[in-house]
């Protein structure tokens, strides 16, 4: 069974094993400082700050999309000099309602791990719970040695494989923008507005309650199986600006039960740095 969720009392009892290491990927797209300057604030005692701008992308090239991701080898390494190792519990949490941290859980199960988990509710649930918060700074990293990365327990598509999608139709996008940028009205982050042809949206913000944390799993199940309209799971690919919001969807499938759909981790950025490609706008 894949792992998903932990809450802020069960996080907060296992805060001082030596096999639970805690990673605060607090971000703001518009504001590359925010989730470094909010950690320095205040944060969960014993967690670490990861920038998804700096250690979690790769090099940008202009055509690879806001967020390329690392190289398996290059995050493995990352993580083994956080002494993240097979038997460590990672848990990841935000205060954006789990749009980073299911990004970090995604690339954690792409490199073969798979006990990892999201902070339901984050920052704002743990301060909500009254649990205690810290400014020490976390201890100092170490130079992350290489690492094999193990097998896979997600997949990843890229953009040629979508491209050819959009005349076979083998799998289906689902797009987890805001509706105002699927149907291309609004455009606040990328050249181009529009969507992938074909392309079906559920902005993920959908997946959450007024709290900020997850719906049940029995009401995201029935919610996207109503979008999927009889699709197995392993047939959606998962698609958003950067590669991010995405993995909240992805990640709410599994919480579901509907486990084995896949991302496109280059998505619209990377898709409309192509003027070759394909744009599709309206509902």
């Amino acid at each position: 069974m894949t792992m998903t969720l932990i809450c802020a009392a069960d996080l907060a009892a296992r805060l001082d094993s030596p096999d639970v290491r805690v990673f605060d990927v607090r971000h703001d797209l518009t504001n590359h400082a925010a989730g470094r300057q909010a950690y320095d604030a205040g944060h969960i005692p014993g967690a670490r700050h990861l920038d998804h701008e700096t250690e979690l992308a790769a090099p940008r090239t202009g055509k690879n999309g806001r967020h390329p991701l690392p190289s398996r080898a290059e995050f493995g390494a990352l993580m083994a000099a956080h002494e993240v190792t097979p038997q460590t519990l990672v848990v990841a949490y935000d205060a954006s309602g789990g749009m980073y941290a299911a990004h970090l859980w995604w690339m954690l199960r792409w490199l073969g791990h798979d006990r990892v988990v999201v902070l339901d509710g984050g920052w704002q649930a743990w301060l909500a719970a009254g649990l205690p918060t810290t400014t020490d700074p976390a201890p100092q990293v170490m130079a992350g040695q290489p690492v094999q990365p193990g097998k896979a327990l997600v997949e990843a598509v890229d953009a040629q494989a979508v491209l050819d999608n959009i005349d076979r139709a083998a799998f289906t996008v689902v797009d987890a923008r805001a509706a105002n940028r699927y149907r291309g009205e609004v455009e606040p982050m990328d050249p181009v507005a529009g969507h992938i042809p074909g392309a079906l949206n559920r902005p993920n913000g959908e997946n959450l309650q007024a709290d900020g944390r997850f719906k049940s799993p029995e009401q995201l199940r029935t919610e996207f199986s109503g979008l999927l309209d009889g699709r197995e799971p392993d047939a959606i690919v998962h698609q958003c600006g950067s590669g991010i919001t995405a993995c909240h969807n992805l990640l709410s499938m599994e919480i579901a039960g509907l486990s084995g759909s896949r991302l496109y981790p280059g998505s619209w950025s990377e898709w409309c740095s192509d003027p070759s490609r394909p744009v599709a706008k309206g509902a």
